[in-house]
């Protein structure tokens, strides 16, 4: 399979994201949006086992990677902003948008915005709301209220570590803790800090685009109650449960997440 095309595009708010994208330009489009400090990189395994047919880009979220690092702006809002600028910038009408953890509650808030642009959803490990996890609550107070620049290496290797399980190669958790080095302490702490305070389930019922959820059952971070929830608040979605796979399905299980995120691209998108 070709290697993706690596490239940066500039939006018209002027933020410069990076972006690798592979396949058909007159296919179906998939959008993916890593989840916390994550980059483009954090889908690498998917580009290399979904199909050509297929218009696959995968973006750095602002803050992330090597896109442009604002001093502010680092909420769900502000990420959910750039997603149909950056379609308008890539030349695409509509498309599937996919999300990882925290930016399940991104894609979920352009689904629920701008749902003209939005032909289908991915909710990978999604969570209901972040408001009051506890876990979340004191990963914030013991690690993210004290981080410096720059960050340590083994704070980003444990971000890794944390929300997969030992079935990820080690140069692949090398290579992805690398990745989250480049989110500057200032995006950390109003990412999450906003993450804490977000709540978009009384507007869940708004979600008119087809849903696929993805979970792994030994996911540790976000349990299976809340995509029982989801599944109760939007309208015909569908959950896939991968057994004994962690927080992250497509780092663990690429070719399956590959081959059913395509299967629903194609069912989601009109012929």
């Amino acid at each position: 399979m070709l290697a993706p095309i690596r490239s940066t595009v500039t939006l018209p708010n002027g933020l410069t994201l990076s972006y690798a994208e592979q396949g058909d330009r007159s296919g179906p489009a998939l959008a993916l949006l890593p989840g916390p400090t994550d980059s483009w990189v954090s889908y690498e395994p998917v580009l290399e086992a979904i199909t050509l047919s297929i218009r696959t880009v995968a973006v750095s979220q602002r803050g992330h990677g090597d896109s442009d690092k604002p001093m502010t702006g680092f909420r769900v809002e502000d990420y959910a902003a750039d997603v149909p600028l950056l379609l308008d910038a890539l030349g695409i009408e509509r498309a599937v948008l996919a999300g990882h953890s925290g930016s399940c509650l991104v894609a979920r808030r352009v689904a629920i915005d701008r749902p003209e642009r939005i032909v289908g959803l991915v909710l990978e490990a999604s969570p209901t709301t972040l408001r009051g996890h506890a876990g979340l609550e004191a990963f914030v107070a013991s690690v993210v209220s004290g981080l410096e620049d720059p960050i340590d290496a083994a704070v980003a290797r444990s971000i890794v570590v944390d929300t997969s399980t030992e079935r990820v190669a080690p140069g692949m958790v090398d290579r992805l803790a690398a990745e989250v080095l480049k989110a500057p302490a200032r995006v950390w702490r109003e990412m999450f800090a906003d993450l804490l305070t977000y709540d978009d389930v009384e507007d869940l019922g708004r979600i008119t685009a087809p849903t696929l959820l993805i979970w792994g059952s030994a996911d540790g971070l976000l349990p299976r109650a809340m995509q029982d929830q989801l599944l109760s608040r939007v309208a015909g979605a569908e959950l896939l449960v991968y057994q004994g796979v962690g927080h992250t399905p497509r780092w663990e299980d690429a070719s399956r997440f590959a081959a059913d995120v395509a299967a629903f691209v194609e069912r989601s998108v009109p012929a």
